[in-house]
């Protein structure tokens, strides 16, 4: 479980390492599943932003108990996981991943999401880690972003040069098996990776239930080009109840 420190250093500064970390044995059955997924889908050798809409097999590792404890302590004890996600940047040329919000291309409403991002490998500068800016999501908005067409880029939205300080940002260098969780609003991105090691990193999608997955917002979101088509996301209720009474939970196919 998070300390009483670790959950006002959530709040506070909208991420936090807990001390829990996921064993080897768990991390090598993960890198098997990715393995997997590449070989009968190579086109997402940078990232698969909907994990569950191509291989089921990684909704086991979202129930894993002690997470959904520690999610709770952030969120609430009604949580649904809506999305699952890797984030691979292969050696020598993992691509960059721009400054942005989460909430800017996610179709929850109301906006309310704690991301938990597993290091599959050892996340250090030189492969690309995450850089965090603390304290940015404290006014709960969303900051102006600019459309990229980037094929260099992993996201094409981006946060416009004046709405934040990067000489700000702090790295979440992460030994494999460990993980952060952070907020919605939280402003964040990562470098390439040109060195020789791997910086592979899946998360979890969790909101509290009083939030709705929105489809009509998805599709909305899709046709004006603002990223993937997340309207057929599957939504798991992970514990306790559906609070907003809006949430479907039935299992969907990839449209």
């Amino acid at each position: 479980m998070l300390t009483p420190a670790q959950v006002a250093e959530y709040h506070e500064r909208g991420y936090v390492v807990p001390d829990y970390r996921l064993p080897e044995e768990t991390l090598e059955s993960i890198r098997r599943d990715h393995d997997r997924l590449l070989t009968a889908h190579p086109e997402f050798r940078d990232n698969c932003s909907a994990l569950l809409s191509h291989d089921m097999a990684f909704l086991n590792y979202a129930r894993n108990t002690e997470i959904l404890d520690m999610a709770a302590q952030l969120i609430g004890p009604d949580i649904a996981l809506w999305n699952m996600s890797f984030f691979a940047k292969p050696a020598l040329n993992g691509k960059k991943t721009p400054f942005h919000q989460d909430g800017e291309y996610w179709p929850i409403r109301p906006l309310a999401t704690c991301t938990v991002w597993i290091a599959v490998d050892d996340a250090t500068r030189e492969n690309g880690c995450l850089k965090l800016i603390p304290g940015s999501h404290k006014n709960k908005a969303l900051m102006a972003h600019e459309q990229k067409n980037d094929p260099n880029l992993t996201l094409q939205q981006e946060l416009l040069p004046d709405e934040y300080d990067e000489s700000t940002a702090e790295d979440l260098v992460l030994e494999a098996g460990q993980m952060s969780f952070h907020d919605i609003y939280l402003a964040h991105g990562s470098e390439i990776n040109s060195s020789s090691k791997p910086r592979r990193g899946m998360t979890l999608r969790l909101m509290p239930t009083t939030s709705v997955y929105d489809r009509d917002v998805a599709l909305q979101m899709y046709e004006k080009r603002r990223g993937n088509n997340m309207s057929h996301h599957s939504v798991f209720l992970m514990r306790g109840i559906d609070r907003s009474g809006g949430n479907d939970f039935r299992i969907r196919s990839v449209s």
